[in-house]
């Protein structure tokens, strides 16, 4: 009972500090601008680097989970977020300031992927329940470091408001320490990694084969695409509707802002469900409904269409949630984690960009909504297969 308690206050921890390196940085680009030289692109890159890191790093950290264990990887990955976060704030130039955010982007991406095995080792019982935990803290973790932003950075200058966030990862090891250190937890991972180590051969875990693992990327992958979209573009959408500028970043924080009851309720509904695919279908109908009302009549009633389109991101909570819901084994729920979040996050970064040019390609809103009524239908597809009460390990084929 100990362990668990110690367990779940790391993952709460390190949930907690999986979005901080990223929100952090836009407030104070101005006061980084001082420092070093930020031009428009270089403001891109930072825009594009947190998905590309999650990404590139989530789909290859199953690899490392061959080699040792969850908790020592989640060490090694709070580390290497220690090291980015610190050492890109002493970055003589603009190029190693980039560098070293990838570098401290690519612990919190092997962070996202090692989440949901560790959920499942720890509490299989209280799946839906620590998912609404961890996911939540996500969300407040996203939202602090924005808000903390601007008035560290005014009292102690923007190199201490960025860095102060890596304390948090190093507070977030010290769990993961205490169980490691303990003599059952030692005898407990000697055991697993002998039992693993025997089974492995016998059979690898690929997502290709499996049509309800395709199915959760697709889902997984289009929910980021369409939320990473409205978070770069909804703001302008709503000043030229006619919106001021704060007014536009109100309704922004309205939609940005609704992740977090969406993450406590969705996945603690959904987990009692045999196929929740009926809450995805309620979520799209809310995504269809805000998209339709921000597009047709961004003036009026903007705040109805900002909440139904805010809502429509529930998606997320629940894609988590089906990754352990949909395996039968910790090795099973880190493959389709790294997959599904590496595809996925490499997905989401299509959806600004593409958004973006067809807006400026037509003039207007239009081709670009439809390109995200269209990645919807998709999502849909996907949670379609997703849903269903199958399980990635039953669909592996003849592993001869």
């Amino acid at each position: 009972m100990k362990g668990r308690v110690i367990a779940l206050v790391g993952i709460l921890i390190v949930a907690t500090t999986l979005r901080s390196a990223v929100t952090v940085v836009p407030p104070v680009v101005s006061e980084i601008g001082k420092d070093l030289p930020i031009d428009s692109l270089t403001i891109g890159l930072l825009g594009m680097l947190p998905t590309l890191a999650f990404a590139f790093f989530g789909f290859f950290t199953p690899m490392m989970m061959r080699w040792t264990s969850l908790e020592k990887l989640l060490i090694g990955a709070m580390a290497v977020a220690i090291i980015g976060q610190v050492a890109r704030v002493f970055a003589p130039n603009t190029p190693l300031f980039l560098i070293f955010t990838v570098l401290g982007l690519a612990g919190l991406g092997a962070g996202n992927v090692l989440l949901p095995p560790l959920v499942k080792h720890y509490f299989p019982d209280r799946l839906g329940l620590v998912t609404a935990l961890y996911v939540t803290m996500i969300s407040v973790g996203t939202a602090l470091p924005a808000q903390l932003s601007v008035p560290v950075a005014s009292a102690a200058g923007w190199q201490f408001s960025l860095a102060s966030w890596a304390v948090l990862n190093f507070v977030a090891v010290v769990p993961w320490i205490v169980l490691l250190l303990g003599r059952k937890q030692r005898e407990a991972a000697a055991t697993q990694s002998a039992m693993a180590a025997a089974a492995a051969p016998e059979r690898k875990i690929s997502v290709w084969r499996s049509t309800m693992g395709l199915g959760l990327t697709l889902m997984f992958g289009c929910t980021s695409l369409n939320t990473y979209a409205m978070f770069a573009w909804l703001p302008q959408i709503l000043t030229e509707a006619g919106l001021s500028h704060e007014a536009a970043g109100s309704m922004l924080a309205l939609f940005a802002g609704l992740g977090l009851p969406l993450s406590l309720v969705i996945p603690l509904f959904a987990s009692r469900m045999r196929n929740p695919l009926p809450v995805v279908v309620f979520l799209l109908i809310c995504f269809v409904s805000g998209y339709l009302g921000i597009l047709l009549s961004p003036g009026n009633l903007t705040w109805l269409w900002v909440v139904l389109a805010g809502i429509g991101p529930g998606t997320f909570p629940l894609s988590l949630l089906l990754i352990n819901l949909r395996t039968r084994s910790r090795q099973g729920a880190g493959a389709l984690s790294g997959f599904s979040q590496g595809v996925g996050y490499a997905l989401a970064c299509i959806g600004p960009v593409l958004f973006g040019v067809l807006h400026q390609a037509t003039g207007n809103w239009t081709t670009g909504f439809i390109f995200l009524f269209v990645s919807l239908g998709v999502l849909g597809l996907g949670a379609f297969f997703a849903c269903r009460p199958i399980f990635l390990e039953d669909q592996q084929g003849d592993p001869s």
